[in-house]
């Protein structure tokens, strides 16, 4: 997977967050669709963690490789 795929996967992530913060009703956060959006929140979190580890991987790979 090449960086800019990853780039474009790290903004789709964030731009899910940002849809389903309009989602949460803050006065009752855990019932109805406000559960369902920090669910969504929690997921894209969980991707923006894995593809910053995939990036650091590549980077660590191109380092030993050059080695």
């Amino acid at each position: 997977m090449s960086k800019s795929i990853t780039i474009i996967l790290l903004l789709l992530a964030i731009a899910l967050i940002g849809y389903n913060v309009t989602y949460i009703d803050f006065n009752n956060p855990f019932i109805g669709d406000s559960f369902i959006a920090l669910i969504g929140i929690l997921a894209a979190l969980c991707a923006i963690v894995l593809l910053l580890i995939f990036l650091t991987s590549r980077k660590i790979q191109k380092k030993l490789d050059e080695d």
